[in-house]
């Protein structure tokens, strides 16, 4: 469908890209309005390739509006429409915006041909609230359109203008592409997320630290150019941050790990504020929740970082060393190990996971034994990975992922025949709370099987504050403390397996390969303080196993039927 002229919009009487007498000196924001002409808007699809984006994204964006119960959203550059598209076909409800009113003419009518109506509005982002109406739940800024902005004041106004829009829970997606890559090794490009028309070319025919003119070039031999400003990562992280952004979490080609491909895009996904106490249902006290201090740590890129890379970014547990020195294998082991305790399984059998981490047990048991499973976990930057991974290994009719701490589990009564944790329940300060919510969870007859790394029987707590304080602990739980607590609620122990010496060999291990992984790490997105801090703490653990104040391993009680 061709693009009508509209009055008051001299986009649509450009014929031509006209950047003057020397291109590379075209530096301004405003520059994209003229860039955007009707005949490169009308051949903007052949690059994107609807179909060929959607399966490369899969439900990325739409997992994370969901997971975090978003509802109003604001496409602040849809563009030609794709992404507002499959966002209001999905059931959101969406506001569409461009600066450029070519654009907004091709998303509106690549919409109604698919039987939609698009609300839009054409807005310039440094002036956005003047233009948009109400305050939303979500902003998606995607395409690579932020960095259209080339002047740093312009940037900072068209956060601030995007804060303002939210609502105080709200969220921003904001993407870019990898200029530190383009700037420090050169393009490359593996065609494959964003720009996935086979028969069109968007390379860069230059580019410095100020300017990388893209060049797209179409099959019937017609060129286009756009002049963008190659901002780095760290630095879009930090003006989020500036902006007022509570939590900046960065994916790299809808991946939550990139250290060893680089990726083509950046995607950020910053949290306006943090709820913590009041969204567990606390009443604050002005005391830290020990709660809050776990979704901070593990929600932090660091963390997210370190995990990733020197676990593997599937499991977070301690693994069995008797037959490997490999981390990933070892928790594989400590899973297998699990499973083997475990009771035939039907289609029927429904585990709850409780602190499930990336969901790697999860998906290992259900693809062993069958059955479903539902994946409790407080990190959401966990459980973005989790969901994700559920998605494109086949498992998300089969897995859930809930957002949500295990002193207060929400699901219904007698609702599970397994409950399984793997080395969570240490960080709540109310371990016998967890006991009796997964008391009451379980149906009659139905197991509790867990690992936490615990302090022996007979430890002295005062030798063990530095283990403690590696994750703000206040204590950890024993052998005999899950024993008598478990007995009391009136649970039935079939056993613990004591694997202890598991625990030292683990701790070693990792902190062996996470100095030898020091500077990847560090490259990924892992601060040298969150490092540093972390070799000390590992090589405490490794002290207290030796001195024989800790104590892991196996346990299984089960609910009398």
């Amino acid at each position: 469908m061709a693009i009508a002229a509209k009055d008051g919009n001299f986009e649509f009487d450009l014929d031509d890209q006209s950047y003057g007498t020397d291109p590379l000196a075209d530096r301004e924001t405003d520059l994209y309005r003229s860039e955007y002409v009707v005949s490169f808007v009308e051949k903007w699809d052949e690059l994107i390739d609807w179909r060929g984006r959607a399966e490369s994204e899969g439900q990325f964006f739409i997992d994370i509006l969901r997971a975090r119960g978003k509802d109003t959203v604001l496409d602040v550059a849809c563009g030609t429409g794709f992404h507002s598209v499959r966002l209001t076909d999905a059931g959101f409800n969406v506001t569409s915006a461009d600066g450029s009113a070519t654009m907004l003419a091709k998303a509106f009518a690549n919409a109604q041909a698919r039987g939609l109506i698009l609300k839009t509005v054409q807005a310039d982002w440094r002036w956005l609230n003047r233009d948009i109406q109400g305050k939303y739940d979500a902003i998606i800024c995607l395409g690579n359109s932020f960095t259209h902005l080339h002047d740093e004041m312009d940037r900072r106004r068209a956060l601030a203008e995007f804060y303002a829009a939210l609502k105080h829970d709200g969220i921003l997606i904001l993407d870019q592409r990898n200029y530190d890559a383009m700037l420090d090794h050169g393009f490359t490009t593996k065609h494959k997320y964003y720009y996935c028309g086979e028969r069109v070319s968007a390379e860069p025919e230059y580019i410095d630290d100020g300017l990388c003119r893209m060049k797209y070039s179409f099959p019937d031999g017609s060129d286009y150019t756009l002049n963008m400003c190659p901002i780095r990562r760290t630095y879009v992280r930090r003006l989020l941050s500036e902006a007022g952004f509570a939590r900046v979490r960065t994916y790299g080609d809808f991946q939550e790990t990139y250290a060893e491909d680089e990726p083509d895009f950046f995607i950020h996904v910053a949290e306006k504020s943090t709820v913590h106490v009041v969204r567990w249902g606390g009443a604050g006290t002005g005391e830290a929740d020990i709660r809050e201090v776990a979704e901070d740590y593990y929600d932090s890129e660091s963390a997210d970082t370190f995990y990733s890379i020197v676990w593997g970014g599937q499991d977070l547990h301690v693994g069995s060393y008797e037959a490997t020195r490999d981390i990933g294998e070892a928790s594989d082991v400590t899973v297998d190990r699990m499973i083997a305790k475990l009771p035939a399984f039907t289609e029927e059998t429904r585990v709850l996971d409780i602190g499930a981490g990336y969901g790697g047990a999860m998906r290992r048991l259900i693809s062993h034994r069958g059955g479903s499973a539902t994946c409790l976990n407080i990190s959401e930057v966990q459980n973005d990975t989790n969901r994700h991974r559920n998605r494109t290994q086949g498992y998300s009719d089969r897995i859930r992922v809930v957002h949500g701490v295990f002193e207060d589990i929400p699901e219904p009564d007698a609702s599970h025949d397994i409950v399984w944790s793997q080395d969570a329940i240490l960080h709540s300060d109310r371990r016998a709370r967890v006991l009796q919510e997964v008391w009451r969870v379980l149906k009659p007859g139905g197991l509790f099987i867990f690992t936490d790394p615990m302090q022996s029987d007979d430890a002295d707590p005062a030798q063990l504050q530095p283990v403690y304080d590696r994750l703000q602990l206040n204590s950890l739980g024993s052998f005999r403390f899950y024993r008598e607590a478990a007995e009391a609620i009136g649970f039935e122990t079939v056993e613990q397996e004591d694997l202890t010496h598991n625990l030292r060999t683990h701790y070693a291990r990792v902190r062996e390969d996470m100095l030898a992984n020091y500077d990847t790490l560090r490259d990924s997105g892992a601060s040298a303080e969150y490092l540093d801090n972390m070799a000390v703490g590992l090589e405490n653990w490794v002290k207290a196993a030796d001195a024989g104040n800790l104590a892991w391993g196996i346990q299984v009680f089960r609910k009398p039927g």
